[in-house]
């Protein structure tokens, strides 16, 4: 048996058949002869490929699975990604083979990954590791892809990840047009490359509208309910609070709408709160919120789009895929009174 990945090219080499035969084979097509088709299959079950069973039925796995890896719980932001990913591997025929909860984030995973133990490759989402354990992945040959990058990748990685930058500058920009200047922001956590995006696309929305940005106004935290909480109640505490609170995401987005009502402050009346995400709690809250919409069941099927390419052997033309977000403008934000 071969060391290689088999594919449908190296079936139609096997066996001196088109590509284009083979294809018809593995998808129990018509129009083979028998003789060619007991060919292809034998070359299949040979080089450890397997076909999808008849149409309407479960395809039968591809050799390899593909190891998911997304060392956080599988709520909300997270669990979309992974539903996506599991969704459009069961398509392409692959197992899934899935690391998940917060205790992940404490085991030596990527050490241990090869192209043994039935995997083909990996998707790895937000992953804690420092950069340079990817490049040792990449050195391995084992072929993997970034959803959602937490630090700056070498080019040659490939990842997926949100416009964080116009997202930021879409939704700044949207409460500087109603007039708001004096912008307090929940960032997420310094280190993220997200973080430093999306505050790179604020400042940009601020100078367009000819505001200074204020470092007083800005707190790092992460991305929870209870931070959020805390740092719109730091915000809203100081002598000059602001008109408007933007969160880098919608959790913490609700834990400021719970600082601000706390203190008696009518939301968008007298404050106006921004999120990130669009995630289904940001439907939940009263008022409903206003944010920015991440593709994250796109960033997914994207995700496993360039594996599968990888995988195939295809030289992939974008290597950084950034999917585009949407303002979604709902009603907790308004003019400054």
């Amino acid at each position: 048996m071969p060391r290689h990945r088999a594919t449908v090219r190296d079936i139609a080499a096997e066996t001196g058949v088109s590509i284009a035969t083979v294809s018809r084979v593995l998808n129990q097509a018509g129009n083979v002869a028998p003789q060619t088709r007991e060919l292809v299959e034998q070359a299949v079950e040979r080089l450890g490929l397997r076909a999808p069973g008849p149409r309407g039925g479960q395809p039968k796995p591809v050799a390899g699975a593909v190891y998911v890896r997304c060392p956080y719980v599988l709520t909300d932001y997270f669990g979309l990604i992974v539903s996506s990913i599991a969704e459009t591997l069961e398509r392409y025929g692959r197992r899934l083979v899935l690391d998940a909860g917060e205790a992940a984030q404490h085991t030596q995973a990527l050490a241990r990954l090869t192209g043994g133990h039935g995997l083909a490759g990996a998707i790895l989402i937000l992953p804690p590791e420092p950069g340079e354990e990817l490049v040792r992945l990449q050195g391995r040959r084992f072929p993997f892809v970034v959803v959602d990058p937490r630090t700056p990748l070498p080019r040659d990685i490939p990842s997926v990840s949100a416009a964080h930058f116009s997202g930021a500058r879409q939704v700044t920009a949207h409460l500087v047009e109603l007039g708001h200047t004096r912008l307090g922001v929940i960032a997420g956590p310094r280190e993220w490359l997200a973080s430093d995006a999306r505050m790179g696309g604020h400042a940009a929305a601020c100078a367009d509208g000819g505001i200074l940005p204020d470092a007083e106004l800005v707190r790092y935290v992460e991305p929870t309910i209870e931070q959020g909480y805390r740092a719109a109640g730091q915000l809203l505490d100081l002598p000059e609070r602001p008109t408007a609170l933007v969160a880098f995401n919608d959790k913490a987005a609700v834990g400021a709408m719970q600082a601000a009502v706390e203190r008696g402050l009518r939301i968008p009346d007298d404050l106006s709160i921004a999120g990130f995400d669009d995630i289904d709690l940001s439907r939940a809250t009263s008022p409903q919120l206003t944010t920015v919409r991440q593709p994250l069941q796109e960033m997914g099927r994207m995700a496993v789009s360039l594996l599968t390419r990888l995988l195939d052997r295809h030289e992939l033309e974008a290597l950084h895929v950034e999917l585009a977000t949407e303002l979604i403008t709902r009603a907790s934000t308004a003019p400054p009174n």
